[in-house]
């Protein structure tokens, strides 16, 4: 004998997986059920604020030319980098660190010094050490402030979404040290 609530159970079944679409075989399924996108009541919205620090050259680089096209663009069109900065509390180099900086990023623009950035924010300071942010998208480098999206993290970082907000500290940067000033926004649950 069916109940009530097994006959609910079974028509909701029935239903869901008439909405499946079955794409590449049975390893991925496309579903047209909408889910509620409204933010999760127990979300955070976190501020970050710290110093990343290019040293690019000296005896200890953390930034290295991995590809080098070899054109005549005036903008390096091509060229990549990898990456595993540090990050400070404050803008000295000396100061506390923070986390770690790790990713490529490559210039991706005929026109200007525009990259491709993918960079992992690492930390392992506080209640954050051992979490990680990514950080997804165009950098037009040659501009003073910018903005990036954050697009995801790990541990407490875990569906992180948000923005960067880079700012060049010119006035402290030389050709063997460039010092760039970070403000975050993220939301969390």
């Amino acid at each position: 004998m069916v109940t009530p609530l097994r006959f609910y159970f079974l028509y909701s079944l029935t239903l869901i997986s008439s909405h499946l679409t079955t794409i590449n075989g049975l390893f991925s399924e496309q579903s047209n059920i909408m889910l509620p996108t409204d933010h999760h009541p127990t979300e955070k919205l976190t501020h970050l604020h710290f110093f990343y620090h290019d040293i690019l050259e000296g005896k200890n680089p953390t930034v290295v030319e991995i590809i080098d096209p070899s054109t005549s663009s005036k903008s390096g069109f091509g060229t990549t980098f990898m990456m595993d900065n540090l990050l400070t509390e404050e803008q000295e180099l000396s100061s506390k660190p923070v986390g770690r900086a790790q990713g490529l990023f490559g210039l991706a623009s005929l026109q200007d010094r525009g990259m491709v950035m993918l960079i992992n924010f690492a930390f392992n300071e506080g209640e954050y050490a051992g979490s990680t942010l990514s950080m997804l998208g165009r950098n037009p480098v040659q501009d003073t402030v910018r903005e990036m999206p954050i697009v995801g993290g790990t541990g407490v970082f875990r569906f992180a979404k948000g923005y960067a907000i880079a700012k060049s500290l010119w006035e402290i940067s030389t050709s063997e040290h460039f010092v760039v000033e970070y403000d975050i926004t993220i939301s969390h649950p």
